[in-house]
């Protein structure tokens, strides 16, 4: 199994964001977007171009601490957004973190959320948001989404990596409730080739959260299309639909997913 490359992150960040504006090209940006709830296509762009332009910054200047992110969250309603406006814009701030990341290269120190404190940290994180809220923006503008496999078994690793940190315990103490007796999850991405091991097993039996590459039984499988699957952990989609199938405790499913949901 490999990953993709620091390089192959960085250009993601720009591809990922090019397929953005060309999905909002002439569409109406004050639609809704039901997988983020409050706001519109607008404001989830804002949202995204305000990001990368802050994690910029904290490469480009090697944080030590967080800066302030309130100006791409805390986001005022814009119902006049211009997609001519708004996609340069957006191309820019794509176009900015991707040379910063790739000039600092992967081993970089500086601030990060979780431990790590690497530049590598922003790459991939980075070129799994955009790829995600490209995903809000093209199901909420009606358009067909897809990802390629090898980023999308990179967003899926990533998303096991940081749901299953033991911070999680100290920031939300109620996450410990997952944990307990015969709680195991498995995810079986259907349409992958046999080499991808695109099976993912999480275990919530012991002290801690974790979880492995590998094919074993659990209390509950979900089996479906890797992208599918990769949107159902991002709580995008629901549990049944897309050609995912639940087998077993599906209330486990959902406590896990309510539990850790984020991004």
């Amino acid at each position: 199994m490999t990953t993709p490359s620091h390089e192959r992150r960085c250009a993601e960040i720009v591809a990922q964001t090019d397929l953005l504006r060309s999905c909002i090209e002439g569409a109406d940006l004050t639609v809704p977007v039901p997988s983020c709830p409050g706001w519109n296509v607008g404001q989830l762009l804002r949202h995204l171009g305000g990001a990368q332009r802050w994690a910029e910054e904290v490469v480009r200047t090697r944080a030590s601490q967080p800066l302030p992110d309130g100006h791409f969250r805390d986001l005022p309603a814009r119902s006049d957004e211009d997609p001519a406006v708004l996609g340069p814009w957006l191309a820019d701030g794509a176009a900015r973190l991707a040379d910063t990341l790739h000039a600092a290269g992967p081993d970089a120190a500086l601030w990060t959320p979780v431990p790590g404190g690497t530049t590598a940290f922003y790459a991939r994180r980075f070129a799994h948001e955009t790829a995600v809220h490209q995903a809000d923006a093209v199901l909420a503008l009606g358009a067909r989404y897809t990802l390629d496999q090898e980023i999308a078994l990179d967003a899926l690793d990533e998303w096991m990596e940081l749901g299953s940190l033991p911070m999680h315990f100290e920031v939300h103490p109620w996450m410990r409730e997952l944990l307990g007796p015969g709680r195991t999850l498995h995810f079986h991405a259907t349409d992958t080739e046999p080499r991808a091991a695109a099976e993912w097993l999480v275990d919530l039996t012991g002290d801690t959260i974790t979880w492995r590459r590998a094919h074993e039984k659990a209390a509950v499988a979900v089996c479906g299309p890797l992208t599918a699957l990769l949107l159902l952990v991002y709580r995008r989609r629901a549990a049944r639909g897309e050609g995912i199938e639940v087998l077993g405790d599906a209330e486990l499913l959902d406590f896990w997913l309510e539990r850790v949901g984020f991004g």
